[in-house]
């Protein structure tokens, strides 16, 4: 896609003669349901974003010019639209290895990802049926650690049969805390790293190996995900427990592989088969839908208005359900790794804004946090609501009150509260009503999920991938690769060693002497 410049501005200037929202809403009493949408079990209503109808047909016209149709048949047909790093993005063929002939960079690719999804499907079944592992422990960062962590906390059961433990941070607090209480002779330890040199990974894979080698057998209960096979092999893991995957396979966007193995295992082969049914369906829906009814084309829009013509440079996600709740975190990787560049794929600086912050937590533990500053502070921060119809388990009550809470927000931060209404409420007194009046006219979606289940939440997760292609598209950017994840990692490399009382580099003043302060005397 290229930038389109040209068809900016008649966006920009449809934006700006946009009434606010409430006058939208009486202008066109038609908006809730010109701008609901539906897919793959998922509805999102995005009525109370602030794009008139004029508004919404341009930034469509935006998609168009900057080549979303001929980018998204480049994307699934295998080309190499990860120009930097000289790779396809084939995540979509781990979700439906035989709905097509999916090739990678032009050499065939669906054969080889059935076998690997038929193996690793084959090993959870045996290690469930076995009957001989209680828990499994999850070692990984990143994109090698947020997606199964997510799926773990969404779909497993209040009281699994075999627990799924994670260890992603270096602070040897949480590989401590993810082993406490389990029994290293009934424990299944699933390293996952790409590269398998990351630092973090090795570190906790190091201390959980020497764990295990506490009860006999400990060979048999390591187990690797990588990229880089010979590595692993070389750290100590047997051959047959090791798990490849295609370097076409981007962290942030591993869950669909053999990342998932610890999902597989803890909850089941026919769940992540679930995962993926429903993550296929949302493929099928993006590459098929046209713009104007596809649901990851019009929520990157509606992001890229705040984003770009409104200049709000943060965005809230608030799930409510409690289940979802590391879907920020999630997020803020997917959207802030993906598309936090400030070059474009021609090398040049972008014309515009690129990716925002994200932030959030579950509702309604936010409202009770950060909803102050949403809708009544100075800045005006879209917000993301997320909700579930059916609940999962527990009061049928307490549901509808989450429901409610869910519904009420996002009408409060469009209608707010005039100074009239204010007056009112404050009994007469001016200066109370100045603070209890809310200005409105602040943006929310809301994606309704008809129930928390494998394929909802397979189509959720990939409603949001290809939203950020559709983003990264827009701006220019190659979404797939992360250079400015590197330069931190190179720099603590070298700074370890000084740490552990060896030579000190060149440094300034301020690393130097923190260097000097925390190096082992």
């Amino acid at each position: 896609m290229s930038r389109a410049a040209d068809a900016w501005a008649p966006l920009e200037a449809a934006v700006r003669a946009d009434p606010p929202l409430r006058r939208l809403f009486e202008l066109e009493p038609d908006r809730a349901t010109r701008l609901n949408f539906e897919a793959c079990s998922l509805t999102l209503d995005l009525s109370k974003q602030p794009w008139s109808a004029a508004s919404f047909a341009n930034a469509l016209d935006l998609a168009r010019a900057a080549g979303l149709e001929v980018a998204r048949e480049a994307l699934f047909a295998g080309e190499v639209v990860n120009a930097s790093e000289g790779r396809a993005a084939l995540h979509m063929a781990l979700r439906a290895p035989g709905a097509r002939n999916w090739r990678a960079a032009g050499q065939p690719v669906a054969e080889g990802v059935a076998a690997g999804l038929e193996r690793m499907l084959a090993f959870a079944g045996e290690v469930r049926t076995a009957g001989d592992i209680d828990a499994v422990l999850h070692i990984g960062i990143g994109g090698s650690d947020l997606g199964p962590r997510l799926v773990w906390e969404a779909l497993a059961p209040v009281a699994p049969r075999i627990d799924l433990r994670f260890a992603a941070n270096v602070d040897p607090s949480e590989i401590t805390a993810a082993l406490a209480g389990l029994d290293p002779a009934r424990t299944l330890v699933v390293i996952v790293s790409k590269t398998f040199t990351t630092q973090e990974t090795l570190f906790n894979a190091r201390a959980a190996l020497a764990w295990l080698e506490q009860a006999p057998g400990a060979a048999d209960r390591l187990v690797a995900v990588t990229a880089a096979p010979q590595a692993a092999e070389a750290f100590g893991v047997d051959a047959a427990l090791i798990f490849p995957f295609a370097d076409w396979v981007g962290g942030r966007f591993s869950l669909w592989s053999a990342v998932g193995l610890s999902c597989a295992v803890a909850l089941g082969p026919e769940v992540f088969e679930g995962l993926l049914r429903g993550a296929a369906e949302m493929d099928a829906h993006f590459l098929g839908a046209p713009p104007e009814q596809n649901l990851p084309v019009v929520l990157a829009l509606s992001h890229i208005l705040n984003r770009d013509l409104l200049g709000r440079p943060a965005r809230a996600v608030v799930p409510y359900a409690r289940r979802l709740r590391l879907l920020p975190a999630f997020l803020q990787q997917l959207e802030m790794e993906s598309n936090g560049k400030r070059v474009g794929r021609d090398g040049r600086p972008v014309p515009r804004p690129t990716a925002g912050v994200v932030f959030g937590d579950a509702g309604t533990n936010g409202q009770h946090a950060f909803f102050q500053a949403l809708h009544q502070g100075t800045d005006v921060i879209p917000l993301d609501i997320l909700a579930v119809r059916q609940p999962v388990e527990g009061d049928p009550a307490a549901h509808r009150a989450l429901l409610a809470n869910a519904i009420a927000q996002a009408e409060a931060l469009m209608a707010g509260r005039t100074e009239a209404e204010a007056l009112e409420a404050a009994g007469g007194d001016p200066v109370l009503a100045a603070q209890k009046a809310f200005p409105g006219d602040r943006p929310s979606g809301f994606l309704l999920l008809e129930r928390l289940d494998p394929p909802a939440l397979g189509a959720l997760l990939a409603l949001f991938e290809h939203k950020v292609f559709v983003e990264g598209g827009v701006w220019g950017i190659n979404s797939f690769d992360q250079w400015g994840v590197e330069l931190g990692k190179v720099l603590a490399a070298r700074i370890l060693p000084e740490l552990e009382g060896g030579p000190a580099g060149p440094h300034d003043a301020s690393t130097a002497a923190l260097i000097a302060r925390l190096r082992v005397p």
